[in-house]
């Protein structure tokens, strides 16, 4: 007699769902409440104490389970689950007790390595929501071990690995998704069907711009000092207070911080597969980490998933063939070998680091080929703050500055802006506002949360609203200007996307931009 198909290969087995396997409603099985073993994901989460914890609360509240959390900072993780239950918010205090009660449940390990390699059997997915430098390490061991992944915006550190994660989920089958939750969203998709619709005209640039780093983390500052900072001479009268002063005062402050890590802290695991052996110190962790070129890729690489996505949908880009990009000044600092000790010069002084945390203000300007009927079109990406210019077809008592971030893309016709995650489109002028109102939809419309699409695709087999096959290449985009940035202040760089180089370097007298499109890993985590 044939064996039944368990719950597990039934969740895991994709090719079984697409051959007609049915999930069944709960209505059909039992009565009110009742939930089919088909209709429940259950899910491992790498990384659950700043955004995994959004994913895990919509995860819960869409009746899934959450059975094992890998983390390198439990008591963190309960620092802001104690947060929820002590919320002035009914709702939100309501929520963190559900956390609450799954997070007791939960198994728990320290490394995602052992999780996957040894507790594999207890789930069906994957949620990873780690630094941005440990995406592609846990993704990548995920999938081979036949697990669906959600991974967190951006996607990847680097061009090399958003390439490898496309190709291993081709090979997985694995159901993926790229948390960029505006994708899934009614403006994201209405911003693609007036685009389509051809109201706006020939569609010429496209500007997009957000507030970070500014008022949420740390950039342009320097890395903080092992060898203490020579103090100053005095001379008798009061020191200028240049950038100089001001880097070593601020690297001075920070000598003063807690240099140990803190008790329940896994600082080996949080530095994962980043080369250099950095000394823990508070500015990268919790939450300042995205800040610093070791572990993450800036504003860019935070907000241009929930940004850049419209443009990059609507106008149908695939790479770009240049880019150039510009910023305020880097935070440096002592640069530090991958043993974690100063590399010292002939001085016996500290060597520079040039870019040890991101600027805290950057402009990049992409071209992208023509694609069918639409031409060569220009993309721009400001952060820190920076506004573009103005558009003609947008009057003067409109201000788009949206809600911290948003996006202009400009046609021969007229013009259409939207906030972050596509939020709020508005098209100008009004006769083609007037237009756009009477496009039809045509883009299906989501009407889950960006994580329960994910985990309902999981369970029928189906494709999330965000793929990697969709996903990666986003990511590509972005991270691409990082690496332009990283390659020097106003360096145009040609891109050949179908051999992943830059085919203008390297310069003798400039970096070889084409190490920017990977990292350096540390032995025994190479990809």
């Amino acid at each position: 007699m044939k064996k039944p198909i368990s719950r597990r290969e039934f969740v895991g087995d994709a090719g079984k769902l697409a051959a007609g396997v049915m999930i069944v409603p709960r209505h059909v099985l039992g009565g009110p409440g009742y939930r089919a073993p088909s209709a429940t994901l259950n899910v491992a989460i790498v990384g659950a104490g700043g955004q995994g914890m959004q994913q895990w609360k919509a995860l819960l509240a869409g009746g899934q389970n959450v059975v094992a959390i890998a983390d390198v900072d439990f008591p963190y993780v309960e620092r802001n689950i104690a947060g929820q239950l002590s919320n002035a918010q009914a709702r939100t205090k309501e929520m963190g007790a559900k956390v609450k009660e799954s997070y007791d449940k939960a198994k728990k390990y320290a490394d995602f390595r052992e999780m996957i390699d040894k507790g594999a059997k207890d789930f069906d997915a994957v949620v990873v929501a780690t630094p941005d430098h440990s995406h592609a390490q846990v993704a990548v061991r995920a999938m081979k071990a036949g697990k669906h992944v959600y991974v967190q915006k951006p996607l990847t550190y680097s061009v090399y690995e958003s390439r490898l994660l496309r190709r291993v989920a081709g090979e997985t089958k694995v159901v993926t998704q790229m948390g960029n939750q505006g994708h899934s969203g009614d403006g994201t998709r209405r911003i693609v069907e007036i685009v389509a619709s051809g109201v706006l005209g020939t569609i010429t640039e496209a500007h997009i711009w957000t507030d970070r780093p500014v008022n949420y983390w740390a950039q342009g500052i320097p890395r903080p000092w092992i060898v203490p900072p020579t103090p100053p001479v005095d001379r008798g009268y009061p020191e200028q207070w240049a950038m100089g002063t001001i880097n070593r005062a601020v690297a001075t402050a920070m000598m003063g911080a807690p240099q140990a890590p803190p008790p329940g802290l896994n600082w080996e695991l949080f530095l994962g597969c980043s080369a250099r052996n950095l000394p823990y110190h508070p500015v990268y962790h919790p939450f300042s980490w995205r800040g610093w070129v070791d572990f993450g890729v800036g504003a860019l690489g935070d907000m241009g998933a929930h940004l850049v996505d419209q443009t990059y949908w609507a106008l149908k880009l695939t790479q770009p063939t240049t880019i150039v990009a510009s910023s305020s000044l880097w935070g440096t600092g002592q640069m530090i070998d991958n043993d974690g000790k100063p590399v010292l010069g002939q001085n016996g002084r500290p060597v520079t680091e040039p870019q040890a945390s991101y600027p805290l203000a950057t402009n990049v300007q992409y071209r992208f080929p023509a694609v069918g009927n639409r031409p060569e079109v220009k993309v721009y990406w400001y952060d820190g703050g920076l506004l573009p210019p103005r558009c003609d077809f947008i009057p003067d008592d409109f201000v788009v500055r949206g809600d911290g971030g948003g996006g202009m893309i400009i046609g021969t016709k007229g013009a259409i802006t939207y906030e972050t995650y596509g939020n709020n489109p508005t098209v100008f002028p009004k006769a083609v506002a007037d237009a756009a109102a009477a496009v039809p939809q045509s883009v299906a419309r989501i009407t889950d949360s960006h994580e329960m699409n994910w985990a309902n695709a999981c369970m029928s087999g189906g494709v999330a609203s965000s793929p990697f096959e969709y996903g990666t290449r986003l990511n590509e985009t972005m991270v691409l200007g990082v690496a332009a940035l990283r390659a020097g202040q106003g360096r145009v760089m040609h891109y050949d996307a179908e051999n992943m180089r830059f085919t203008n370097a390297p310069d003798p007298k400039l970096p070889d931009a084409n190490q920017f499109l990977t990292r350096e890993y540390r032995k025994g985590w190479e990809l």
